[in-house]
């Protein structure tokens, strides 16, 4: 065989494999949340007080009742509109919290923010994102009291599930399910 027919069967057997594993079921996130467990969020809102502590994924699938709660707690409360928010969002927050051994509730300071509300945060000098993932219902801003923020930020890092911004000053960290990055 000549160096010729070696690489059209490399760049045939590579592009065969990369259709392969496009065409696989992807996992969304490699998080370590045990398989086959309920998941459970303790949250509160700091904006309207309110509280939810839910079973939101029952071992198997989402449950969508309490979802919609956790999507209520987290709405845009300057409007007072929710969205669908991403349940991996919730995965991600649930992992946080057993990785850092919380024992108090997640505080949440933002969750959905509707464009209106997003751009009028950005007009009155609020660093907000012109296209913040708070808008697709996939980012959050957080805190867990007792818990040391850089300690929060460290667990979002160490699950490589998206975007992890640390807001010291402020007093939370954001996360969100986008590409994995992190800023200060």
């Amino acid at each position: 065989m000549n160096g010729l027919d070696t690489q059209r069967r490399r760049l045939v057997l590579g592009g065969a494999a990369c259709l392969v594993a496009a065409a696989l079921p992807q996992t969304a996130l490699a998080l370590p949340l045990a398989v086959g467990k309920p998941r459970n969020l303790d949250m509160l809102s700091i904006n309207t007080g309110e509280h939810a502590d839910v079973c939101y994924f029952n071992g198997k699938q989402y449950v969508d009742k309490e979802l919609a709660v956790l999507n209520q707690l987290c709405r845009d409360h300057r409007r007072n509109v929710s969205t669908d928010m991403d349940p991996k969002l919730y995965d991600q927050l649930a992992a946080i919290f057993d990785l850092v051994d919380a024992r108090n509730p997640i505080t949440m300071v933002s969750g959905y923010r509707s464009p209106a509300t997003n751009e009028m945060l950005r007009k009155n000098g609020g660093g907000q994102a012109k296209k913040s993932y708070h808008m697709t219902g996939q980012a959050i801003d957080f805190f867990i009291e007792d818990v040391p923020l850089s300690k929060l930020r460290n667990a979002a890092l160490e699950l490589k599930a998206g975007g992890v911004g640390y807001y010291p000053r402020s007093g939370f960290i954001h996360i969100d399910t986008g590409p994995i990055r992190s800023w200060s």
